[in-house]
């Protein structure tokens, strides 16, 4: 099996999809391989496990000539296998068949989609409750606000009632003072003083003509 024929199996694990597979397959082999050039171990439990051995120089012997030959110092990758897939491949162990596992997969994303769609449903009633509650929320504001209107221009309208009675009892004062003043004018005064004067000129020259009388007489 090459790649491309191990893409297209590994493929019935991501419902068909070949990118999908291509990219998870090239992702975990970078990732090994990168890991295992730094010198750390990958253990994939009941898999194996790749790890980085270390070979010191050595002679070694041509097989094609016989030559020995002096080898420099290098590093070769390991893999021992886990004991899950020792008893695969001995058949003491059998995996279940891919349709299958791509069946629980499905119910799988099926039943998280469900609740998704319960949560979402939870997300969108606890929104409707909060918007309910806010629209009453300003409703009971406006009410309270028209009311305190309601309340102040009934002050103000009780104000003016009360400062018109005042201005009213004002004009009605002032009129009374004028009355009293014209009651005690200087014309009726000096009318009055004229009249008693010429009453007492009255009774002078009467009084003069009857003395006068009376000297005649004598």
């Amino acid at each position: 099996m090459n790649k491309s024929q191990f893409i297209d199996t590994l493929a019935a694990h991501f419902d068909g999809n070949r990118k999908a597979a291509s990219e998870a397959l090239d992702a975990v082999i970078d990732t090994i391989a990168r890991e295992v050039a730094r010198g750390e171990k990958v253990a994939i439990t009941g898999f194996g496990a790749f790890e980085k051995k270390n070979r010191p120089a050595r002679t070694v012997r041509n097989p094609r000539t016989g030559e020995r030959v002096r080898a420099k110092k290098t590093s070769v990758p390991k893999f021992r296998p886990g004991a899950e897939l020792k008893a695969v491949v001995a058949g003491d162990k059998k995996l279940p068949k891919v349709a299958a596992a791509a069946a629980k997969k499905s119910t799988a994303k099926a039943t998280a989609s469900a609740s998704g769609a319960k949560k979402s449903a939870a997300k969108a009633t606890g929104a409707a409750k909060s918007t309910a509650k806010k629209a009453t929320k300003k409703a009971s504001k406006k009410s309270t606000g028209t009311r305190s209107t309601a309340k102040s221009t009934a002050k103000k309208a009780t104000k003016k009632a009360t400062g018109t009675g005042s201005a009213a009892k004002k004009t009605a004062n002032s009129a009374t003072g004028k009355k009293s003043t014209a009651k005690k004018s200087p014309a009726r005064k000096t009318a009055a003083k004229k009249t008693t004067g010429t009453r007492s000129t009255a009774k002078k020259t009467a009084k003069k003509s009857a003395k006068k009388t009376s000297a005649r007489k004598r």
